[in-house]
């Protein structure tokens, strides 16, 4: 797989990442030797840039990582995590209700030590502020984790589901080398303001959630086909109401993909990589789902397919479209 330059960080990335949150919790139950499989198999087929947060399981993502990362040579991986969503240490997994937010330089420092802890090394490339805290300003917030930079800790900055203004005046304070936010097809909000600034400030866009939580692969017909305590249950997209539409919409993406011999996930996952400066990590536990998304990295589509498939996709023509998170929403101000 090509390798890019994330952005003001000095790090390669793979063109396509991997988000491991699924292995942990959300999206049903997880298989030890199956994620174990799966992150091998990423490695193998040149996908460097694993996803994960303190978050995820309450911490057992970056465990699960740790044991992963555990006898391989460090900088063959670029392990980018978050802080700084606390969770109730006894509230239930896949609750999207035990929440709050802190940013505070003294909490950084204390999260990153624990997760440095739970990965099994002394750095993470890429730190992000997974939800904005909007009582410290982002500036120190920001200064906070420059100090862990200077200390070696963390190798780069990143941010998560902020504002265009938040990201310039954070990126004022430090070069912030990526944010990260919800973009799909189903998911376009980030095109009015958030990616021209990024592009702008030579900021590497990541995209979460590339296949509209799975829709876009192709493969959900029926809220049925979602494990009982899978949150996406909760998606607006898969509500009895919208989903029958969207199935309408998947159909016709389908056809594109068969005239390219590839399927509808793989032609939502090139749309992406059609788009300056982004980098989709799909997650999956599955090998199988693995090499699928990471063939989508070299399907070219030509301006006719693009012009085509936003034909479709429109954000009317979508039902219950829009970001959909597992983690607090930041306030529209400051």
């Amino acid at each position: 797989m090509r390798k890019i330059d994330l952005g003001h960080s000095g790090l390669i990335s793979s063109a396509q990442g991997f988000g491991c949150m699924g292995m942990s919790e959300f999206y049903g139950t997880g298989d030890e030797a199956e994620s174990q499989a799966t992150l091998a198999r990423a490695v193998e087929l040149g996908i460097n840039h694993l996803d994960t947060s303190d978050l995820y399981g309450k911490g057992e993502n970056e465990r699960l990582l740790g044991r992963f990362l555990k006898g391989r040579p460090r900088d063959e991986i670029l392990i980018a995590s978050k802080f700084g969503v606390i969770r109730d240490p006894g509230g239930p997994l896949g609750s999207t209700y035990d929440r709050a937010l802190d940013n505070s330089p003294a909490y950084a420092r204390r999260a990153c030590e624990a997760s440095l802890k739970r990965l099994g090394t002394d750095h993470i490339d890429l730190y992000y502020i997974h939800r904005y805290d909007h009582s410290i300003p982002i500036e120190e917030a920001v200064g906070g984790l420059a100090d862990l930079v200077r200390e070696g800790k963390i190798r780069a900055i990143g941010l998560s589901e902020v504002s265009a203004d938040l990201l310039r005046r954070a990126h004022a304070e430090h070069p912030i080398a990526a944010l990260q936010t919800e973009y799909s097809l189903f998911a376009r909000d980030v095109e009015k303001d958030i990616l021209p600034t990024c592009r702008d400030l030579g900021v590497s866009f990541l995209a979460y959630g590339p296949l509209g939580r799975g829709i876009l692969a192709g493969r959900i017909t029926s809220i049925d086909d979602l494990a009982p305590d899978d949150l996406r249950r909760s998606a607006p997209m898969y509500s009895p109401e919208n989903l029958p539409r969207n199935l309408v919409l998947i159909d016709r993406v389908r056809a594109i993909a068969d005239r390219r011999g590839a399927t509808a996930g793989q032609i939502a996952l090139a749309w992406l990589h059609a788009q300056d400066g982004v980098i989709p990590i799909p997650g999956t536990k599955r090998v199988r789902y693995l090499e699928e998304n990471a063939a989508a990295a070299d399907l070219a589509l030509n301006a006719t397919e693009i012009d085509e498939i936003e034909s479709v996709m429109t954000p009317d023509a979508v039902a219950g479209a829009g970001k959909w998170s597992t983690v607090p929403q930041p306030e529209a101000t400051q």
